[in-house]
């Protein structure tokens, strides 16, 4: 009966100490150097930007992965091409999009040319914010492919 008792107790007293640990952090993975096999990569968690707004996007291919971070102000394009992370400056904008960007943006870094066009859409269910239901990222590269990236999002605004 003292055997039976004591395991009975132990039993018990399992889950009493289980809870008492706390949960194992979550392993944080670097972003990925390539998504779906293209010369792009994902970027790594972003913040808002301490004034204004930013567009969030998100490939819409299989991976869903967030390869770029657009800021109005100031006017930049935040992404990842052959592995490194890079912010290209806005040098043209077409047409009226809302949150302080436009329909059409094209921004330069280097030799890289990133023409992003995308529609802003306001919702009742998004508060400080809009969504980017559709969207396309080009990328003019010299003696490279252009690539065009079906992408879509949100934006947050501080």
């Amino acid at each position: 009966m003292k055997k039976l008792s004591l395991m009975l107790l132990s039993v018990l007293a399992t889950p009493v100490l289980a809870r008492d640990k706390p949960p194992p952090a979550p392993v944080a993975r670097p972003p990925a150097v390539s998504v779906d096999g293209l010369p792009v990569g994902s970027i790594p968690r972003q913040s808002l930007p301490d004034k204004g707004c930013a567009a969030f996007l998100w490939t819409l291919t299989p991976s869903h992965a967030l390869v770029a971070m657009v800021t109005a102000e100031p006017a930049q394009l935040r992404m990842t091409i052959d592995g490194s992370v890079a912010d290209f400056v806005r040098t043209a904008q077409v047409g009226a999009g809302g949150f302080g960007f436009s329909q059409t943006s094209e921004f330069r870094g280097g030799d890289v040319t990133a023409t992003l066009d995308m529609t802003v859409a306001t919702r009742g269910d998004l508060a400080g914010g809009a969504a980017v239901p559709e969207a396309t990222l080009r990328l003019d590269r010299p003696g490279k492919d252009t690539l065009v990236l079906p992408v879509a999002g949100l934006i947050g605004c501080s």
